[in-house]
Order: C-alpha cells, then sequence, then structure tokens
C-alpha cells in the first residue's frame, strides 16, 4: 500500500514548463494565468489529471496556487509549506507567504491596470472571482480554457472507477429522508451541488475518484420536490442505480451544462465552492441565482448516533493497529536500522492487519529530526532519513475503514529526549488537554477556543502555523467543513460534530511535535447551580498513549497530571484485552501513571 510520494515535476522540468506557458500567454495576449491547485469540484484534494500545480511547479502541498507573469512566477503558500516548498521549486519560482500576501494584492504591485488576467473559470470559485473583480478594478479578468492543460502533453485520463453504495447500517439515515429533510429547508426551487463529499453523503454513496477520499466525483440538483439530477462519467453509476430508485435522475456529465440552462425558477449556488463558470451559465441562461451555503454541509457535519458508533469502533481497531506499531517502533528503532520509509510501511502494513481497512485516510506523515518541522512532509526517496537516536519521530496518519475515518498523530522520541524536547513537548500535549478538557457554551465557534491549545505555547514565545483542528468525515474526507478550531473558523460548533485536537511546535531544521486525537462534540454533563447553562463539550475518540518519556511533569498542573493519568487508564480499558501478551505489556508500560 505504501507509495513513495514524489512531485510530478523536479526542479529542472519547471523552467521549461513555465517557459511553454509564458510562449502560450503571448500567444493569447494573457499577462498573467492563475493556476490553482483545485478541480471544477472545489475540493482539497485533486485527482492526477487535475494536479497542474504540481506538474507545473512541482510544489505538492495540498494549499497553494501560483501565477505566472511575463516576468515573475509567484508560488503562493501558507505557513506549513514555507520550508518545503523551497525544496520542491526551482528558483524560476518566487515562494509567496500567503495569505499575509493577498492575490490582488501582489498583481496590484506587478502589473499595470489594463492587463489582462487570464484563469480557468472551473477552478476558481464565484466568490473568489467576484472578490477577485471588485479588488482588481481596471484589469481585465478573462475566462479561458485551461492553458496548463494545452501544454501538458501526456495529462492522466480522469478517474473512472464505478461508485458504491454506502450501506444504510453505516449511514444511519436513508437518502430518500435526507433529500426530503433538505429539500424541505430550501428557499430555492433548486440547489447545485458540485461538492463530490456532499452529494455522497446525500445518496449514501461512495466513490474512489480521489485518492484516500472515497468520493464520488459528480454534481448533482437537488430539487424542493427532494428529488435529484446527477451527473456522472460514463459507466460511474450505473452500477447503483437500484439504490438510487426512481427520484434520482441519472445523467452523464457532458448533460450537466444543458441542465443548468433548463432549472426554472430560483437556483441556489454555495459561492464559496460553486465554479465560476456553473454561475455564468446560470446567470446567462436567465436563472434567479440566489446564494447560500451547501445545503449539505452541515447535516453532513452533525454525524447521526450511527455515525458516531461507527468512529468509535473504527477508532478502536484503529487504536490497536498504532499500539501495536508504537510496541514494535520501541523494539526496533534502538537498534539503528529503521529509516522514515520503513516505518511508514510498517504502520501502514498494522492497520493492514485489521482486515478491515479499505485505505490510509491520507499520505502517512512521517519526519525524523529536522523532516518533522516540515508540517506536511511526505517522504520521498530522495528525502528518506535515518530514524536516529536522540532525535524526535513525528508521525501523523490515518485509516479509512467503511465505518468511519480515522486521523492521529504522535510524536515519539528514539532514545534519550533533551529537556528543550521535554518542555516543548509537554507545552503541546498541555493545549491538547485544554481542549480536551473545555465546557463550552452552544453558539461558540472553532475562533473561540483556538487560543485554548495556544495559550502554553505563547507563554515560552512559541506558536504553531496551521489550524488547531478540522472536521472529519464519516467514512468521507479526512478533512471536512464547515466546522474547525481556527482563527478563521466562526462556524458554531454542534453535538455530533466531530474534530481534531492537533497543537503543534515546528523549530526549522532542528524538530517538529504535534500531537493529534480526534473528539466529538457532545452536551455537556449537567453542573449544579441555578445558573449552570447548557454547554457543550468534547468526547475524545482517539485513545493511544502519549510518550510518557517526552512529558515534564514539573510542567503540568495537578489538573493535567490527573488528566493524562486517566486518559492512559482509559486506554487500556479499551484496547488491552485485544492485544497479545507482550503488545499488552508494553501498553501497560507505556500508561503507566505519571
Amino acid at each position: 500500500m505504501f507509495q513513495t510520494f514524489a512531485a510530478q515535476t523536479t526542479p529542472d522540468q519547471g523552467p521549461p514548463r513555465l517557459a511553454a506557458l509564458r510562449a502560450l500567454m503571448r500567444d493569447r495576449s494573457i499577462d498573467a494565468f492563475i493556476v490553482p491547485r483545485a478541480d471544477a469540484h472545489q475540493g482539497e484534494y485533486v485527482a492526477p489529471r487535475d494536479a497542474r500545480l504540481a506538474w507545473l511547479t512541482g510544489f505538492s502541498g495540498s494549499a497553494g496556487f501560483c501565477v505566472v507573469l511575463r516576468d515573475i512566477a509567484g508560488v503562493f503558500i501558507d505557513g506549513r509549506y514555507r520550508v518545503q516548498v523551497r525544496a520542491e521549486v526551482a528558483d524560476v519560482f518566487t515562494p509567496v507567504h500567503w495569505p499575509e500576501t493577498q492575490l490582488a494584492d501582489w498583481v496590484l504591485d506587478h502589473l499595470p491596470k489594463g492587463a489582462v488576467i487570464g484563469f480557468d473559470p472551473w477552478l476558481h470559485s464565484a466568490a473568489e472571482i467576484a472578490q477577485l473583480a471588485d479588488k482588481l478594478e481596471g484589469y481585465e479578468l478573462r475566462a479561458t480554457d485551461n492553458l496548463v492543460d494545452a501544454i501538458w502533453p501526456d495529462q492522466p485520463l480522469a478517474p473512472a472507477a464505478p461508485f458504491t453504495v454506502q450501506a444504510l447500517e453505516f449511514a444511519g439515515e436513508p437518502h430518500a429522508d435526507k433529500r426530503a429533510r433538505l429539500a424541505n429547508a430550501l428557499t430555492a426551487d433548486a440547489a447545485v451541488l458540485t461538492q463530490p463529499d456532499s452529494i455522497a453523503w446525500l445518496l449514501n454513496i461512495r466513490g474512489s475518484d480521489i485518492e484516500r477520499n472515497p468520493v464520488p466525483q459528480s454534481f448533482a440538483i437537488l430539487y424542493a420536490s427532494g428529488k435529484v439530477d446527477l451527473f456522472a462519467g460514463a459507466g460511474k453509476a450505473e452500477s447503483i442505480r437500484d439504490h438510487l430508485g426512481t427520484d434520482i435522475g441519472l445523467h452523464a456529465i457532458d448533460q450537466f451544462e444543458t441542465a443548468l440552462g433548463q432549472i426554472s425558477g430560483m437556483v441556489q449556488i454555495d459561492p464559496k465552492s460553486c465554479p465560476e463558470h456553473i454561475a455564468t451559465t446560470l446567470q446567462n441562461a436567465g436563472a434567479s441565482v440566489k446564494h447560500a451555503p451547501d445545503p449539505c454541509l452541515l447535516p453532513k457535519a452533525i454525524k447521526n448516533p450511527t455515525e458516531i458508533a461507527g468512529a468509535k469502533a473504527a477508532h478502536h481497531r484503529d487504536g490497536l493497529a498504532m499500539v501495536r506499531f508504537l510496541a514494535w517502533l520501541d523494539a526496533q528503532a534502538p537498534k539503528g536500522h529503521l529509516t522514515e520509509i520503513d516505518v511508514v510501511t510498517a504502520l501502514e502494513g498494522f492497520r493492514a492487519q485489521t482486515n478491515a481497512l479499505r485505505d490510509i485516510s491520507f499520505e502517512t506523515i512521517c519526519g525524523a529530526g529536522p523532516n518533522g518541522a516540515i508540517v506536511h512532509y511526505r517522504v520521498s526517496a530522495d528525502t528518506n532519513r535515518a530514524v536516529k537516536s536522540g532525535e524526535l519521530l513525528l508521525v501523523d496518519s490515518g485509516g479509512q475503514y467503511i465505518d468511519g475515518t480515522t486521523d492521529i498523530t504522535r510524536t515519539v522520541i528514539i532514545g534519550t529526549p533533551t529537556e528543550d524536547h521535554r518542555q516543548c513537548y509537554t507545552r503541546v500535549l498541555q493545549g491538547v488537554i485544554a481542549i480536551s478538557r473545555i465546557r463550552f457554551p452552544k453558539g461558540v465557534g472553532g475562533q473561540h477556543l483556538d487560543a485554548l491549545a495556544r495559550a502554553p505555547l505563547w507563554l515560552a514565545g512559541q506558536d504553531y502555523d496551521h489550524g488547531t483542528g478540522h472536521g472529519v468525515g464519516s467514512y468521507l474526507s479526512v478533512h471536512e467543513g464547515p466546522q474547525g478550531i481556527s482563527r478563521r473558523s466562526d462556524v458554531a460548533l454542534a453535538a455530533g460534530m466531530i474534530l481534531s485536537n492537533e497543537p503543534g511546535y515546528y523549530r526549522e531544521g532542528a524538530f517538529g511535535i504535534r500531537i493529534e486525537n480526534l473528539i466529538v462534540t457532545v452536551p455537556a454533563p449537567a453542573l449544579a447551580g441555578a445558573d449552570a447553562r447548557d454547554m457543550l463539550a468534547f468526547d475524545t475518540l482517539t485513545y493511544v498513549p502519549f510518550d510518557r518519556r517526552l512529558i515534564d511533569v514539573a510542567l503540568l498542573s495537578d489538573a493535567e497530571r490527573d488528566w493524562i493519568d486517566q486518559y492512559h487508564r482509559q486506554t487500556i480499558g479499551l484496547l488491552a484485552s485485544d492485544l497479545d501478551e507482550a503488545t499488552r505489556s508494553w501498553l501497560t508500560a507505556a500508561c503507566a501513571p505519571l
């Protein structure tokens, strides 16, 4: 199952590809062309066919974009990728810190008014283009065919795998009930659905179009009647026709634009995720377009009891695999023969041994020593580093199971830690504990909680450049909106939402630390007192030991120490009986009271 990751473009290939794109831009009288990491569904992950940013620049991160001008090509990346981008792109590309530097501001600094900025309208949301147009008055934003496709001679074909059914025993609600529930809440005659995970949830189907994410690439129109038209590639949905039933029309994907022009009345789109091309097609057809959030987003995020039970079952088997892996690592790493690839291969093997693994939920991140400071590091044959004594090893991984999606990070020490290691690790762990223990009023969003995880690091002058938590799907995308725990997440948290809890600390050239559990939002236990309000809290789904060797007990409060001990007691109680004697002995030692 393990695959070494390599960008499609090596640094030496970047210059000729960039030159070819600039030549085509000159032929088309285009002064700038935007190359996002996106597809027509505006998802985080893309199929090989849509990996245009990686093909052109070599940058393989999960977020970013390139803006190519005649004399400069900026690669816009956030704080997670500022180390990685320097290793992956040729010096003909200029890294740009984003979002600190916004695209429009950069264009204003580099292009005169009247310049033509080309873009593929399938790869940019309606909101994105509207915002650019507002800020770039006096410039021409020109929708065009994709110029990268025109110079990519061996571009892969579109995904063609058939869709599958997500059985009711795992989905927890028939798709007829979901369609009726959402249709009743519509304030338009129809809603255009463009995000595959929304369509997957609504219709209780899955796919394999995006590696590691069981989503079915497709478009759909949900009508106020509860009926749906589904548009998919040839042969992809025929096998699920009986499951779909008579209220769901099945159509070829090339009929989608025609159908958009035939919708009568008011049509709802989510401008944050709907491609500009769809919005323009509707407007040109005379439709009355209403902007509103994707109607599937919140219902999908709020897991039903069946989905939560499935998540717990998935985390139980995944926890067993992780404990077996950590016990193996503890025995093998001191021998000095392991590399990062060895570690990744072993971990994926332990997950496969559950006989329930459908896929890993993302490419395993395994960073030894300084590689751990690259937040979304992916090991390759070129970067594969030995696991050395005295260094930290960061392993972020997860599994896709039919009943749930997992995502866990553990950082461990190989050999003996330094005091610096222990203090930094403990501050990160304190952040995990703070989120795990918090009670909060209904209506609070993740932006209100984010600082709790950072406070121990802030007191030491430290921080991390990523969010504290993201939503997680139910045998769907490992990164799922709209909820999150970050400075930018204003979505009110609700019971049933599953999120990650993953503060970190990264020192470039030295080490990285991240600790991650998944948590589910629940009603908080009632407190005594007339003034006690109804509140929410988090239940932990992930039970795998923390590395006690890295915990500086002197930095912990009594409550934090008690929480860790209780967590480890629960870990033993949940997992020990399903382990062999040797692994159970390791777990007992790893979970000994502080």
